[in-house]
């Protein structure tokens, strides 16, 4: 059985290089009849803070924590950068910026809440980090889109690099190659799930189960649901 939601698709590759998660949560609220454009959502909704950048001379390791495997692939990822946002608060930047890095679940939530608020949408966005696929699949069912966590290309993620949130001394740890898409169907006899993928144009794309769960469960099976009010 196949069953996909007809989500319109925008890409984010010009315009929002770093702005996957707001393209995604986007393209759910066009879905809803929310007449939203990125620009609006960004700049009116979305909360977002800087990162404060160390002199490249100026970083340091972080301690511990990383397979040989890793360091060999992408060393320069484990490194102290600056200060920073929690992205569960703040995205991590700003999404028209090619160094900036993202936000999670509680930070879409919130832009989302806004805008649909702002809209008089009887809709409301919750966080489902953890939520398995079947309870995702039942989402599709109800006629509901997903915003979820993955990564760029379907590509392993990589541990770091790290920053220390802002006015604090704890260190957090960025998963790189993080990405959004729009889960919007499912296919159970090819055993796929469907996303709008806003990335490089790449459109409307059925990508194994297995393998998104894979790299879902890499990003903390980070998910963002909604429901009618």
């Amino acid at each position: 059985m196949r069953r996909q939601l007809e989500v319109p698709y925008i890409d984010q590759t010009e315009n929002w290089p770093t702005g996957c998660e707001s393209v995604s949560a986007v393209m759910a609220l066009n879905y809803l009849g929310v007449d939203i454009p990125v620009d609006d959502f960004i700049q009116n909704h979305l909360p977002k803070e800087k990162m404060s950048f160390k002199d490249p001379q100026e970083m340091k390791p972080a301690a511990g924590g990383q397979s040989a495997a890793t360091e060999l692939i992408c060393k320069e990822y484990d490194m102290i950068i600056g200060e920073g946002p929690d992205p569960d608060v703040h995205f991590a930047g700003s999404p028209y910026e090619e160094d900036s890095f993202g936000c999670y679940s509680g930070v879409i939530v919130k832009a989302m809440n806004s805008a649909l608020r702002a809209a008089d949408a009887p809709f409301e966005a919750f966080r489902a980090d953890g939520a398995d696929t079947a309870e995702l699949m039942d989402s599709i069912d109800r006629g509901l889109p997903v915003i979820y966590w993955t990564s760029l290309d379907l590509k392993p993620t990589v541990t770091g690099p790290h920053w220390y949130l802002r006015g604090t001394d704890r260190l957090f740890t960025w998963i790189s190659n993080e990405h959004c898409m729009l889960l919007a169907g499912y296919d159970t006899e090819r055993d796929t799930l469907i996303f709008n993928d806003p990335w490089h144009a790449h459109g409307t794309v059925d990508i194994s189960r297995e393998l998104s769960e894979q790299r879902h469960g890499e990003q903390m099976q980070r998910a963002v649901m909604l429901k009618k009010l």
